[in-house]
C-alpha cells in the first residue's frame, strides 16, 4: 500500500509547528491542520460520488485551496487533473472531454462548463475535522494526469502514479537536503509539476511560504523578513536578480532552484559571482515529475564545474543516455548531440488514451525519449542544447537555438533574446531572432557580433524587436508563439 498523502499523517503525529503560510491571506497551518483539511475536502468529494480512479479537475488560482484539494484527491484514490487559471474555456473543455473528468474543483468565477463543480470555501474551518483514512492505493495506481503544454497539436495527459510522486519527493528532499528548520519560498504554478518541490518541503516539515502571484518586491521582502533558506526561481527571475543588489534580502538563502527552460551561461555566471548562492539547475519534464527521474547540479558541484552550462548528473535511481534522433537504439558517444533519454521510477506510465504517442516516447525497456537535444561530457554531466522540435534545419545544416542564444546574449545591447525559425522557399527554414533591447535597438551591431562569433549559417537572417518574450506564466519560452507572430 502506498498513498502519497500518508506523509501528512506521520508529520501530524510528531510535529507541532507551522509548515504552510500564505502571505496574501495571513493564514498559517501546521501538519495536523493540513491533514484535517485534506480529510474534510476528501469526505466532501466522496459525498459527491467521487470514487477511486475517478478524474477530478482543479481550476483555481495558486492558493492553499489548490494544494489541499490536490492532496484530497490523492487521499481518496482519485486522479487529479491540475489546470492553470489562465486556460480558456475551450482549453478546459478539451481536457475535460479527453480525460472524462467527473468533477471540477473551482470557485465562483469559473467559466460556465458542462461539468459538476465543487467550490472549496472556508477551508480554515476544517482545521479540527476528523481524519479520513487514506485510500488503499499501490505504487502503480494513477494519482494525476499532467497535461503537457503541447509544442504541437493538443496537450497530452501524462499518467503519473503514487510511486512516481514518492520517487520525486524523495529525490527533491535529497537534492535540497531539506530539514525542518528550512524556510522554502515557492513561486511555481500549482498546475505545474514544479509544485513537487514544495510538496517535498512539506514532506520534510520545512516552512513553505506560498506566493499566489509572483511580484519581485514581495519576493525579496519575504526572503528578508522570513529568512528564506531555499528559494525557487526560473531563468527570468534569476536574470532580474543580476540587475539589482539584493544581497541583504537574500542573506539567509543557501540555494536557489532553476528550471522550466535553459539558464543562459552569462546569467548563471553573473548570479553566482554576485551572490555566491548555488543554483540547483535541474532537468526533468512533466513526464518525470521534474527530477523524479532527471539530472541536477548540486552545491558540491561548484567546486569543479565552472562552465555554468550543465544540468548535472542523474539523481538517485535515474539513468540518462544520448541516442540518435532517428534511431533510438543507437547510443551516441560523449560530446555528440542527440536526443536525451531518461529511465527511472518516476517516468510516467504513458499518455492517457494515446497509445500511438505512448509507444513512440515510452520504450518497452523503460527508457523515455524526452524530445530534448543534448550531450554528455567525459564526466557524464548532461548539457541541454534544445528541444528536438525547436531545432532548425537550414539547407541540411542543424542549428540549435539555445546555442546561438548563449552567444548573442553577451552582446551588451541585448536584454533578452530568442532564436527561432521562419519558412524560406529556398533553404526550407532560416534562423531569426526576437530581441528585447536594453535601451535602443542595434540590429546592425548584433548581426556583426554574430558574424564574428558564430559560424555563418548560424547567424540570424532577421531581427524582430519585442517589449517582452512570450512565456508560459512568465516562465517557459514559447518559440511556437514567435513562429506564429512572425510568420512570413
Amino acid at each position: 500500500m502506498l498513498n502519497i498523502t500518508t506523509f501528512l499523517d506521520a508529520n501530524s503525529k510528531r510535529l507541532d509547528k507551522n509548515v504552510l503560510y500564505n502571505p496574501s491571506t495571513g493564514d498559517k497551518y501546521n501538519s495536523s491542520e493540513l491533514l484535517s483539511i485534506v480529510s474534510e475536502i476528501g469526505r466532501n468529494l466522496k459525498s459527491l460520488g467521487i470514487c477511486k480512479g475517478d478524474r477530478v479537475l482543479i481550476y483555481l488560482k495558486n492558493s492553499e485551496e489548490y494544494l489541499l484539494s490536490l492532496f484530497a484527491i490523492w487521499r481518496i484514490g482519485a486522479i487529479a487533473i491540475p489546470t492553470n487559471r489562465v486556460m480558456t474555456k475551450s482549453e478546459l473543455e478539451y481536457i475535460i472531454g479527453d480525460s472524462k473528468a467527473k468533477l471540477m474543483i473551482t470557485d465562483n468565477d469559473a467559466p460556465d462548463i458542462d461539468i459538476d463543480t465543487y467550490i472549496p470555501e472556508n477551508i480554515s474551518s476544517y482545521k479540527n475535522c476528523e481524519v479520513l483514512p487514506a485510500e488503499n492505493t499501490d505504487w502503480d495506481d494513477l494519482c494525476q494526469l499532467q497535461y503537457t503544454s503541447g509544442t504541437t497539436g493538443q496537450p497530452k495527459g501524462a499518467m503519473l502514479t503514487h510511486g512516481n510522486y514518492f520517487t520525486a519527493i524523495h529525490n527533491e528532499c535529497d537534492v535540497l537536503t531539506l530539514k525542518q528548520d528550512d524556510v522554502f519560498l515557492g513561486i511555481y504554478p500549482m498546475a505545474h509539476v514544479g509544485l513537487s518541490w514544495a510538496i517535498a518541503a512539506l514532506r520534510a516539515a520545512a516552512y513553505y511560504i506560498l506566493i499566489e502571484q509572483f511580484n519581485l518586491d514581495e519576493y525579496l521582502d519575504l526572503c528578508e523578513n522570513e529568512k528564506v533558506t531555499i528559494l525557487t526561481g526560473m531563468p527570468p527571475v534569476i536574470h532580474s536578480l543580476t540587475t539589482i543588489n539584493a544581497q541583504k534580502q537574500l542573506k539567509a538563502v543557501r540555494e536557489i532552484i532553476s528550471g522550466g527552460g535553459p539558464l543562459h551561461k552569462k546569467i548563471w555566471k553573473d548570479f553566482h559571482q554576485t551572490y555566491r548562492i548555488p543554483i540547483i539547475n535541474a532537468y526533468g519534464l512533466s513526464e518525470t515529475i521534474v527530477i523524479g527521474t532527471g539530472t541536477v547540479i548540486r552545491p558540491e558541484d561548484y567546486r569543479e564545474a565552472d562552465r555554468f552550462e550543465s544540468v548535472g548528473h542523474p539523481v538517485c535511481f535515474s539513468e540518462v543516455k544520448i541516442v540518435d534522433e532517428d534511431d533510438s537504439s543507437k547510443i551516441l558517444p560523449n560530446y555528440e548531440q542527440g536526443e536525451i533519454a531518461l529511465r527511472g521510477p518516476a517516468v510516467a506510465k504513458g499518455y492517457w488514451g494515446n497509445e500511438e504517442k505512448t509507444k513512440s516516447a515510452f520504450l518497452d525497456d523503460g527508457w523515455f525519449l524526452t524530445g530534448d537535444i543534448g550531450y554528455l561530457d567525459e564526466d557524464n554531466r548532461l548539457f541541454i542544447t534544445d528541444r528536438k522540435k525547436d531545432m532548425i534545419v537550414m539547407s541540411g545544416w542543424k542549428i540549435y537555438p539555445t546555442e546561438v542564444e548563449e552567444v548573442l546574449i553577451k552582446y551588451p545591447a541585448v536584454k533578452e533574446i530568442a532564436i527561432f525559425s521562419i519558412n524560406d522557399c529556398h533553404r526550407g527554414e532560416i534562423p531569426v531572432a526576437a530581441v528585447v533591447w536594453e535601451n535602443e535597438a542595434d540590429d546592425e551591431g548584433l548581426i556583426n557580433y554574430a558574424r564574428e562569433n558564430l559560424s555563418r549559417y548560424k547567424v540570424p537572417r532577421k531581427i524582430f524587436a519585442l517589449e517582452e518574450l512570450p512565456r508560459v506564466n512568465g516562465w517557459k519560452l514559447l518559440r511556437r508563439e514567435l513562429r506564429k507572430m512572425f510568420k512570413v
